[in-house]
C-alpha cells in the first residue's frame, strides 16, 4: 500500500469535504469491489492449501490416522478433523 499526498490527488473540495471527518491521519480506501482479489489468490496460498488438504484427505484415506497426519502437516487435532471432513473442492 503506497502513501499518496491526498491535496496531490484529489481536487480541493473533496479534501476539504474528508477534512470534516478526519484531519491530520491516514486514510484506507479500499479498491472497489469489483476489482478485489480473494484471499490468497494473488501469491498462490488459496491453491498451496487446497492442494495440502487434498493430501490430507488422500493419506486419510489411505490409512494415516489424525495423529500421523499432525505430526506431517504440523496442523492441530481440530484442523486436522475439520479438513479431512469436509467435502473434496
Amino acid at each position: 500500500m503506497k502513501y499518496q499526498n491526498a491535496e496531490e490527488i484529489l481536487p480541493a473540495r473533496l479534501v476539504a469535504e474528508i477534512q470534516k471527518y478526519v484531519q491530520g491521519t491516514q486514510l484506507y480506501i479500499p479498491k472497489e469491489s469489483g476489482n478485489r482479489m480473494g484471499w490468497g489468490e494473488r501469491n498462490g496460498q488459496r491453491h498451496h492449501i487446497r492442494q495440502r488438504n487434498r493430501e490430507i484427505r488422500y493419506h486419510y484415506r489411505e490409512g494415516y490416522d489424525i495423529e500421523q497426519l499432525m505430526a506431517a502437516y504440523h496442523l492441530g487435532y481440530e484442523s486436522i478433523r475439520k479438513i479431512i471432513y469436509q467435502r473434496d473442492d
